[in-house]
């Protein structure tokens, strides 16, 4: 008499793997690329990270200490000196009896004052330019006082006088100016056909046309120059 055996005390077969129980595969071991690449990720973002901070403290340090200087503002340049100066005509008269001022070694002899007009006849309505023109003749440098306190352009025909730039000064202003041996200094001034007198009193005369002539003297200081002839039409 065959004995039937216990299926279950001998096993039915091979036993199942724990995997095959649960449906699930082992986890693998991730390969040496993979690391790799984490590694260069890794780095990249450090390196971020601190050229961020030296940024920012570069950023605050320049912030607290008020940034890179800046450079000074350039000065206008200054205006050289002109050589012609008008004296102004519309107030109370001044005196001039000042001297011209020599300097050391300057001979006040030397110093020459001329009159001279742009033209010598002027057509109707055509104002005359009047110039005082002082010269040193010294052989050394000379402070001369160019302001309007110093200076008279005078016109007169015959023993009439017409017009004198001091009669209606606004003010008298003292220019002191050094010239060179040699070398001159002009003042000019524009007439505008009208008569003054002193005071500045109104006038309602105008000097007269039709080629009459004038004479036109100037005087810095004490010294007064020749006369210097011009004709109005």
């Amino acid at each position: 008499m065959v004995r039937q055996g216990n299926p279950g005390a001998r096993g039915a077969g091979p036993k199942a793997s724990p995997g095959a129980r649960t449906g699930k595969r082992p986890a693998r071991t991730p390969g040496k690329a993979v690391y790799r690449r984490r590694r260069i990720f890794a780095a990249a973002i450090l390196l971020l990270v601190a050229a961020l901070a030296v940024a920012g403290f570069t950023a605050l340090t320049s912030a607290f200490s008020g940034g890179p200087a800046a450079a000074p503002a350039t000065a206008p340049a200054t205006a050289p000196a002109t050589r012609e100066a008008a004296p102004a005509t519309t107030g109370p008269a001044a005196s001039a009896t000042a001297t011209p001022t020599a300097g050391t070694g300057c001979d006040q002899k030397l110093l020459t004052v001329t009159a001279a007009t742009d033209k010598r006849v002027y057509a109707a309505g055509e104002n005359p330019l009047l110039s005082l023109k002082v010269t040193n003749n010294n052989e050394v440098p000379c402070e001369v006082n160019l302001g309007t306190s110093q200076m008279e352009y005078l016109v007169t025909s015959g023993s009439d006088r017409i017009f004198s730039s001091m009669d209606c000064q606004a003010e008298s202003t003292e220019l002191v100016k050094t010239i060179a041996p040699g070398r001159s200094e002009t003042a000019n001034f524009p007439w505008n056909r009208k008569r003054s007198t002193q005071g500045c009193k109104v006038v309602d005369a105008e000097p007269g046309g039709g080629g009459a002539y004038y004479v036109f003297t100037a005087r810095l200081g004490n010294k007064t120059s020749p006369k210097a002839v011009f004709q109005l039409s």
